[in-house]
């Protein structure tokens, strides 16, 4: 099918004059002509009443060029899908927060990627930073939060935001009575609550060389998210280190949270992807989460 015909009688339909028509198609009346009587001979009907004075559209003819221009429209936004999605103004992109992160540092990034790229459809979901990693290994989403450092092949991550660590404590112990900062002798000794190591390593090593620097805590007890965690602490199992968005998103009676003196234990939020990736979508969203992290 030579589409150039197509358009060409489009246009000689709209303008119902050769001449006309030619002058808007930058070709010569006698090469409009040539190719109208060739666009007949493929489809293999009369398309214009020559009869007259001046030529009439033939009832094949009224169809053809409703047709051409409903075809040619549709070439149209074909083209502007096409090079929309090539730019990554348009697609799917698939986004796993980590539930250490609930705050602004994930929620803004994402929602400025919204505003800037209204047509690319978000598909949102929650893991940790393994799981993250592992479902980015997988190809099963395309971009993962996770709490660096993290030595994972294949993987490369941007760090875009930072966050304090707060040490969360029973309202009736003795440290809850403290309104200054923590000294970290203070809680040296004080049995503590952590989420198992696997869940992330390169945080729960951060927090613990930053909060503990004497070594590993003293943990009494386990728990696999941070909800259970607040409430160990609500128990009075022990104190807990907590990303102050988490803390405070969790906060809940029985619990208070102090902060710690100087130096401030602070983690990353990165976001990940798989090396070498080629989507327009991911690009825009790390173009995008590399200029917030600056």
């Amino acid at each position: 099918m030579d589409l150039r015909r197509w358009h060409y009688f489009a246009v000689l339909a709209e303008e119902m004059h050769f001449t006309r028509a030619a002058a808007r198609l930058f070709v010569s009346q006698p090469s409009l002509s040539q190719q109208i009587r060739a666009f007949e001979a493929e489809l293999g009907v009369a398309l214009l009443d020559r009869s007259g004075p001046r030529f009439a559209l033939t009832e094949a003819g009224r169809v053809a060029a409703a047709e051409a221009r409903d075809l040619l429209d549709r070439l149209d936004r074909a083209r502007g899908v096409i090079t929309a999605t090539g730019r990554g103004d348009t697609g799917r992109l698939r986004i796993a927060y980590t539930r250490s992160a609930p705050g602004p540092l994930a929620g803004d990034l994402v929602a400025a990627y919204r505003a800037r790229y209204p047509e690319v459809s978000l598909a949102l979901e929650t893991g940790w930073t393994s799981f993250n990693l592992a479902r980015l290994r997988d190809g099963e989403i395309d971009l993962g939060f996770v709490r660096p450092p993290v030595d994972a092949p294949g993987i490369e991550v941007a760090v875009v935001g930072s966050e304090e660590v707060l040490i969360a404590v029973p309202s009736g112990h003795a440290l809850a009575r403290h309104r200054r900062r923590l000294r970290r002798a203070w809680i040296a000794a004080e049995p503590v609550v952590f989420w198992p190591r696997e869940n992330g390593p390169g945080q729960y090593d951060a927090i613990s060389a930053q909060v503990w620097p004497g070594g590993v805590p003293p943990i009494v007890r386990e728990e696999p998210e941070d909800e259970q965690l607040m409430r160990a602490v609500a128990e009075g199992a022990g104190i807990a280190a907590v990303p102050e968005h988490r803390a405070r998103a969790l906060r809940r009676r029985g619990v208070v949270l102090r902060r710690l003196e100087d130096p401030v234990p602070r983690i990353d939020l990165g976001l990940a992807w798989r090396a070498g990736a080629v989507s327009p979508v991911v690009r825009g969203f790390v173009a995008l989460a590399r200029g917030a992290g600056e």
